[in-house]
């Protein structure tokens, strides 16, 4: 079921909300209404795969309680094993048993070593990525000491399923919301559901209004990059640079939005990350909740920026090709991953020998967010080969073009993409904005929804939802 949908907005979320908020209602109701609902939600997707979701949720709530429970050291390791072990023997199956396949397969034919392994047509469970990860990180932090254990099995499966953010994040950790599911109020908070709905009606109009306007002009040029040259292959690198963050950016701060209006304050997944200096601060600001889950589960623990710069570099590395992996099952997101991992190395080494104290801002902006955007030709081409054709087309070897206009769909193409780069560039983030409550507000954003609403006839997924 997706947020820009009729089914969703006019009966599910109506219908979650009222009996949510019913009056006299406990807190094991209310947490078994939310665990309901959110499994209705994924179940419309493919009902197929709730099993699934209940199995990763069972497996990380017994495995939290046992190593709590357990204070003989081989046992709670033993249990976090098994919680590993359990997500992602999960995603090595569902999501990259048919890459390692056909990347064996391709080698053995190279090498002649014989007959091929079959390659398994796996359908990759929605969400999967995103709830392996949270349910990981409930273990690891009870594991540490950071987390308490749920308080029951409902408990656990309502912060595991829940509905606003279960598809594609942010990646909510149990430490971060464990206090707010122990004590649910009561009674609805009209400010914070005026928050909800204004963060939820600005991220529908990022994706419907924004994601999908430039995803119509630039996604024809990516269809066939060969015929691309130095000004249209720059247009649809940009483009997608746009259509990417208002698409997953609008997805997140609708999850936001929800929680909100269910009384749930969720951690921010971006801050203007085209805004960034560096980029180090690029990943600071984007997916926010991945880049710390990333830091503090994998970088930290490999030994961060502490033992010099071989080892920093060496860090740096596996944890962007396996971030770049866990985007997806190619080697364009092997190499986008390595090719993140090489800028952060570098930004490294420059800041300990002092190299970029004398640049400006508006010149680290800028290299930045050009480094980014050959990255995400990387991230969006379905091949190497077509990543490369593009990247030399954007190097300007095969030619200039001579009518811009009818490569990009004339003027309107041109000025769609410079004011969404303005906005990315120049314009504050959904989090520094306050709106009063008043009528107007409330008329503006009726109208905004209402508007977005009437292009709902466009079945259009959230981009982050294929990983």
């Amino acid at each position: 079921m997706l947020f820009n949908s009729y089914e969703f907005l006019l009966i599910f979320l109506p219908l979650v909300l009222c009996v949510w908020w019913f009056p006299r209602l406990d807190v094991r109701w209310r947490l078994a209404i939310l665990t309901a609902s959110s499994y209705l939600f994924y179940g419309w997707w493919d009902y197929r795969f709730v099993p699934l979701l209940w199995l990763s949720t069972w497996g990380d709530y017994v495995a939290g309680n046992q190593i709590n429970r357990s204070q003989v050291p081989w046992r709670r390791r033993g249990w976090l094993l098994f919680s590993m072990t359990l997500n992602l023997g999960l995603l090595a199956f569902f999501k990259y048993l048919g890459f390692f396949a056909e990347s064996w397969n391709a080698l053995a034919q190279w090498q002649q070593w014989g007959g091929p392994f079959p390659v398994p047509k796996l359908v990759l469970p929605v969400g999967i990525s995103f709830y392996t990860f949270q349910t990981m990180s409930y273990t690891i932090d009870i594991y540490r000491g950071a987390a308490r254990p749920a308080r029951s099995l409902l408990h656990f499966a309502a912060y595991v399923s829940m509905f606003p953010q279960l598809i594609a994040g942010p990646i909510v950790r149990y430490s971060d919301i464990e206090d707010q599911m122990r004590a649910i109020p009561c009674r609805c908070d009209w400010n914070v559901m005026a928050r909800g709905i204004m963060f939820f009606v600005l991220g529908m109009c990022q994706k419907v209004l924004l994601a999908d306007t430039i995803a119509a002009v630039c996604d024809p040029l990516w269809r066939d990059p060969a015929r691309l040259q130095l000004l249209s292959a720059w247009f649809a690198a940009l483009g997608y640079t746009c259509q990417l963050y208002f698409d997953f950016a609008g997805y997140s701060n609708m999850a936001v939005g929800l929680g909100l209006m269910l009384g749930f304050s969720f951690p921010q997944n971006f801050d203007s990350p085209y805004q960034a200096a560096n980029i180090a601060e690029f990943w600071r600001r984007w997916h926010m909740t991945l880049s710390f889950w990333l830091r503090d589960y994998l970088f930290i623990p490999l030994g961060g920026s502490r033992a010099g710069s071989l080892l920093t570099a060496r860090n740096l590395f596996i944890v962007m090709f396996l971030g770049g992996l866990w985007h997806g099952a190619g080697w364009t997101f092997v190499c986008w991953g390595l090719y993140h991992g090489l800028l952060l190395a570098i930004h490294a080494a420059l800041r300990r020998t002092k190299t970029l104290e004398g640049m400006s801002r508006p010149v680290g902006t800028m290299i930045t967010f050009i480094s980014v955007v050959v990255g995400w030709v990387l991230f969006r081409s379905p091949s190497l080969s077509a990543a490369g054709t593009m990247i030399t087309a954007m190097a300007g070897c095969r030619g200039i073009d001579k009518n811009l206009e009818q490569a990009v769909c004339g003027v309107w193409g041109i000025a769609v993409l410079g004011i969404l780069l303005g906005v990315c560039l120049r314009m504050p983030n959904m989090w520094r904005i306050s709106v009063g409550l008043n009528f107007y507000s409330a008329a503006a954003f009726g109208a905004l929804m209402a508007f977005c609403v009437l292009r709902f006839s466009q079945l259009s997924p959230f981009l982050y939802f294929q990983f």
